[in-house]
């Protein structure tokens, strides 16, 4: 598998967050989320979300506030945290709303696939072509080609939020996206997997 970040960069930020998880509590979303559901690209940068109680216990971590981008910031070297905290972020899904849709997976909770991909998809849409835009292109196809998705409560869960666009634009991705070495599968397989995709998604 084609690492897309340099791997010494991968594995202090994964020493960061689970240091953090020692200390607090938080959601993971974001690229460590991708990675925890589908075990395949890490992450260098680093995004969870916190209630307001543990953002005042964060605030011995040097932490600094974003205003134009709604969320809270701790930088280390190259290794960025952002963290969003309720009635004050702007994500897809409101962050006092994910706590409704998460799992336990390795010690952390972690936001389930269906919110995950809605979440990856709104960064997907505000960075574009940037190189954190095509990660979260290739955390869209891992979460796709190796967690369980329940298209049905994707569509309810985008429905609820008024994503009526995120249906055609994730098949847009589908569709554009060809880079099967980055998953360890043939040209072949990889076809045939995002045909399956495709068909279940135009079921629901």
């Amino acid at each position: 598998m084609n690492e897309f970040w340099n791997s010494d960069l991968t594995e202090k930020s994964w020493e960061i967050l689970c240091e953090l998880k020692r200390k607090y509590k938080f959601i993971v979303i974001g690229g460590w989320a991708a990675y925890l559901l589908s075990k395949q690209q890490k992450s260098k940068d680093i995004d969870i979300v916190v209630d307001i109680n543990e953002l005042q216990k964060l605030k011995k971590e040097n932490l600094s506030k974003n205003d134009k981008l709604k969320k809270y910031e701790i930088k280390t070297g190259e290794i960025d945290i952002d963290i969003y905290t309720d009635f004050y972020s702007k994500l897809t899904i409101p962050p006092e709303d994910l706590k409704n849709y998460i799992s336990k997976i390795e010690g952390f909770d972690v936001v389930i696939p269906e919110v995950l991909l809605i979440l990856k998809q709104g960064a997907e849409i505000d960075r574009g072509n940037s190189l954190k835009g095509q990660k979260d292109k290739l955390d869209i196809m891992a979460i796709l080609l190796f967690c369980d998705i329940n298209f049905k409560k994707y569509k309810e869960i985008i429905k609820k939020y008024s994503l009526d666009n995120y249906i055609e634009r994730l098949m847009f991705i589908i569709r554009n996206f060809n880079d099967y070495g980055s998953f360890n599968l043939t040209p072949k397989e990889f076809k045939l997997r995002k045909k399956e995709i495709l068909d279940e998604i135009k079921r629901i």
